[in-house]
């Protein structure tokens, strides 16, 4: 409770903040005497995106000489979450984002940090042409406004070694719990004879970290529950606790049997190129690792995540979604906004793809013949694509952070070390978080 009170007064003091700064409402200052407009852009820091987006940006201001951008990657930091957030207390945040978690936007739009983009008179028309109807609303934040434009999207999908599953009896990757249950007993094993497990067949970080969770427990209970998060359309808590339950208790049973290790890797990718995991479960930007990295050897596919035996319809997965945002310090929102609209383009869109591996979140964007050389060059990068359609992002809810830490916390009690049965820690879990929802109120 305690950590939770800090985390409220510091939300407090970030709005505090801002309103002395006067950042509520921007007002554009003149053109500087040089005639140029300056922004600022931070972007993910992982190589590849970061010189995306120095590419993009360089085409842009080459048709726009009155604005210079500077291409800045995120501060490093535990989280980009943590970093922003201390960005916004600072007030030295970027004009713009594109690394923007959506589990964060209410804690933004609560400290007045954001720029409302239905602002702009083209935002609702190019959020129309550009989002599936299905997507859109999810981000659309509590005050009927939006502050997001949903970019991207990295659906969590099982990475599978062929060989490994051949070898234990599977033709084709297991499907339902049983079936992964069943592909573990054969997979996991001591091949050496020293006594020690050393192939598994699987891993993840068990550190109870909140956003650990968007690769297990929560992946696993958007697929479980046939696409529910954790808040329904009105806001109010309504998790499925049978769902909840069956996730629990299904990594409760690879830790028990020794399918997953119960330890702390520095790189668990580098025991899949091994042949020492059967599966891994992770998103796209995962390909271009494994295309630098594979040896010839290694035969992997993808597949959805395992669902519960009885489990009917498609499978759906947590989205990993990551959007833009204009930052209400900015002293040029609408040459902002310009700028945000170029990054969505058709154009930037496509290499993003190519140059990432990552999924923009884009209406027809398997049936237009303009992306169609990208999944063709790249097959697996498709079947993504399709899972895309049927993913989940986080509710837009204030503290989610906290509310995400309720079930990692019983991660790891109940499904790592067993010291809790599974109704147990989803009793646990919704408790806390009711605590975390009443203090809001």
């Amino acid at each position: 409770m305690r950590r939770l009170f800090r985390h409220r007064c510091w939300i407090g003091l970030l709005a505090g903040v801002l309103l002395l700064a006067g950042c509520h409402r921007p007002a554009p200052t003149p053109v500087p005497e040089n005639g140029r407009v300056r922004l600022v852009y931070w972007t993910a820091p992982n190589p590849d995106e970061l010189a995306l987006a120095r590419e993009l940006v360089a085409e842009w201001t080459a048709a726009n000489p009155d604005v210079e951008v500077i291409v800045q990657p995120i501060p490093a930091g535990q989280s980009s979450e943590e970093v922003l957030l201390a960005a916004v207390a600072a007030g030295t945040t970027p004009d713009l984002c594109s690394n923007i978690w959506p589990g964060i936007v209410e804690d933004f739009v609560e400290a007045g940090a954001l720029v409302p983009l239905d602002r702009f008179p083209d935002f609702d028309s190019l959020l129309v042409a550009r989002i599936p109807e299905t997507v859109r609303e999810p981000f659309r934040s509590r005050d009927g406004h939006f502050y997001q434009l949903p970019w991207k999207t990295n659906p969590v999908m099982m990475f599978y070694n062929v060989q490994l599953l051949r070898e234990a009896g599977f033709e084709r990757p297991p499907r339902t719990y049983g079936e992964y249950l069943e592909a573990a007993r054969r997979v996991t094993a001591d091949t050496d004879g020293d006594g020690l497990i050393d192939r598994w067949m699987g891993y993840r970080d068990i550190r109870p970290i909140w956003w650990q969770r968007y690769f297990d427990y929560y992946a696993f209970y958007i697929a479980a529950s046939g696409g529910r998060t954790l808040f329904d359309r009105e806001g109010r808590l309504a998790v499925d606790t049978a769902a909840s339950n069956r996730v629990f208790d299904f990594f409760a049973r690879l830790y028990a049997m020794g399918a997953f290790p119960k330890a702390v890797w520095t790189s668990a990718g580098s025991r899949f190129l091994k042949g020492q995991l059967a599966t891994d479960f992770t998103g796209p930007w995962h390909l271009i690792w494994l295309e630098k990295h594979a040896p010839p050897t290694l035969t992997y596919d993808v597949a959805p995540i395992p669902v519960p035996d009885d489990h009917e319809g498609p499978v759906y997965t947590y989205g990993d979604y990551k959007n833009i945002v204009i930052f209400s310090t900015t002293r040029h929102p609408d040459v902002a906004w310009r700028l945000a609209r170029f990054l969505v383009s058709r154009e930037a869109d496509r290499r993003l793809l190519e140059r990432t591996r990552q999924i923009p979140v884009r209406r027809g964007l398997l049936d237009d013949p303009y992306f169609a050389s990208v999944f063709e060059k790249y097959p697996i990068l498709r079947r993504f694509a399709e899972q895309a359609a049927y993913t989940r992002s986080v509710d837009s809810a204030p503290d989610l952070k906290e509310i995400l830490d309720a079930f990692a916390q019983e991660f790891e009690a109940a499904a790592v070390f067993g010291v809790r049965s599974p109704a147990e820690a989803t009793r646990r879990a919704l408790r806390r978080i009711q605590m975390i929802l009443d203090w809001n109120a």
